[in-house]
């Protein structure tokens, strides 16, 4: 009996609603290579009419008092931990990442909308009396009106969740383009919006490629627009959304360095890079590409990371066991496996190659995944293009210096400044590269720093464009304008026409 092809469809004020544009993309279980799903690609005419259901349901929302919103985004904070183990089965079964790293994907897009949930709070303004005799000052923060969400494959729940909670809250309606590879999770999430009471229009669905991203880029009623992805799309989605008088922000890719002083602990240093360059596969934002190993450091540290590397579970996600899944796509798979083999051309010592990797040690069935082990090279440089370039899937590189000031300067120097990490046990270097090192996201001893709900997320260099980083209190600016009001009565205006510049008084 054949598996049936699921029709993945968009969702539009409060309904699912049927593909009409005649594309699709295929969407492929990972981890045994089955096709699984369509997704239908979205016209122009569709990403219309999410934008207008969402332009629609704008004022009303806007209108409905802040606590009334909290109070959706706590039904839905409910049902999110109901479901959580439903949405990352979904996360496994088209991306492939492990179960319990998708349980922890769904868990970080749940601190989001906790935060949300203190809306009130959060838009609180500001108010000045007497700014002037009888004048009195006040700012107060109102949404935007229909915003866009597009997102990557990485993190099908997670990402999404750093915009549309906040976005929501603070009253604006939302029209959500998730990538095409792992589309199911917004659908599913769709309809836990509506369950927990959110009105028809105000979260909206549409599947797309490139012909739905330029529509809402283009689009009059599209206020703002947030992007997670690769550097040039998010150069792209800037440009062309600012060109068009939105506000943007677009996070980028990242080639993300730890490194390793020479009095860290070896056996925890090994630990965080094999959890933050494996996990997920390398295909995160966040994940550790370059390990900077620092004087004698490495002739310690690189012979447990072989046996670490070459020991690595790497299984269907499903499997409890498993540390490390498919890679999320053939196209993907294909364009990894072409990164290995340049390093190889430029000179970098091979020590693990995940290439000869087989889909039958994953588990039954998984013969036909798209399926790579971790890979190890030593002795990279800066002159490479696997180390200047963002691979996005298991491949470590490791790069030798003398110091921590040569390390620093070998950091500051990439283009990309998204996630640093530093392990030592010296407070002073500690220090100093927190404050010396350009880069957005910096973890001493934390191997992957990604910021908590409240504090915000974003990069510096060609890792973001725009000025204000995703979700917490830079999300809520994001997401609202600020307006200023003065105001006094006629009992304290004098006569007379007044024509001078208005100054304190």
């Amino acid at each position: 009996m054949k598996n049936s092809i699921a029709a993945i469809d968009h969702y539009i004020h409060g309904h699912v609603v049927a593909n009409t544009s005649g594309r699709t993309q295929d969407v492929f279980n990972p981890a045994t290579g089955a096709l699984t799903g369509r997704t239908g690609l979205a016209d122009v005419d569709q990403v219309s009419a999410a934008v207008a259901a969402a332009q629609a349901a704008f004022p009303k929302w806007a209108d409905t008092p802040p606590i009334r919103r909290a109070r959706v985004m706590f039904k839905f904070l409910e049902l999110l931990n109901q479901h959580r183990d439903e949405l990352a089965h979904l996360i496994t079964a088209e991306h492939g990442k492990v179960f319990t790293d998708a349980q922890g994907e769904v868990t970080r897009g749940i601190d989001i909308v906790e935060f949300a949930c203190g809306i009130p709070q959060l838009l609180k303004g500001d108010f000045t009396e007497q700014v002037s005799t009888g004048i009195d000052n006040w700012t107060i923060r109102q949404p935007l009106g229909v915003v866009a969400g597009i997102t990557p494959f990485n993190f099908p729940v997670m990402v999404p969740m750093w915009m549309f909670p906040v976005a929501i809250a603070a009253g604006n309606t939302f029209v959500l383009k998730p990538s095409p590879t792992d589309p199911s999770p917004s659908l599913r999430i769709a309809e836990l919006l509506k369950e927990a009471g959110l009105p028809d229009g105000v979260f909206n669905v549409v599947q797309g490629d490139k012909v739905a991203v330029d529509a809402l880029l283009t689009h009059p009623d599209v206020k703002a627009v947030s992007f997670v992805g690769s550097t040039p799309i998010a150069n792209y989605i800037y440009e062309t959304g600012a060109r068009h008088g939105k506000r943007v922000q677009a996070l980028g890719g990242a080639k993300n360095h730890m490194v390793v002083m020479p009095d860290a602990d070896i056996d925890q240093a090994v630990d965080a890079l094999i959890g933050a360059g494996y996990g997920s596969a390398g295909e995160r934002c966040m994940a550790i590409s370059v390990a900077v190993l620092v004087g004698d450091v490495a002739d310690k540290l690189i012979p447990k990371l072989v046996e670490r590397t070459k020991t690595l579970k790497v299984l269907d996600g499903e499997n409890l066991d498993a540390e490390m899944g498919p890679i999320v796509t053939k196209a993907a798979h294909e364009r990894i496996r072409g990164y290995i083999d340049l390093g190889e051309q430029e000179g970098a010592k091979l020590l693990v190659d995940g290439r000869g990797f087989d889909g039958k040690q994953a588990g039954e069935g998984c013969e036909g995944g798209f399926w790579l082990g971790g890979t190890l090279f030593d002795h990279v440089t800066p002159e490479m293009r696997i180390y200047k370039e963002e691979i996005f899937g298991p491949v470590l590189g490791c790069v030798r210096v003398k110091d921590l000031a040569e390390a620093v300067d070998l950091i500051n120097a990439h283009e990309f400044g998204n996630g640093v990490a530093c392990f030592t046990r010296d407070g002073n270097v500690a220090r100093e590269f927190g404050r010396r090192i350009q880069v957005g996201m910096v973890g001493i001893n934390v191997p992957i720093p990604v910021p908590m709900a409240w504090q915000g997320f974003g990069g510096w260099k060609r890792s973001l464009f725009g000025d204000m980083h995703a979700y917490g209190e830079e999300g809520v600016r994001f997401y609202t304008k600020q307006k200023s009001i003065m105001q006094r009565w006629p009992e304290s205006i004098g006569k007379g026409a007044e024509f001078v510049m208005p100054t304190a008084k």
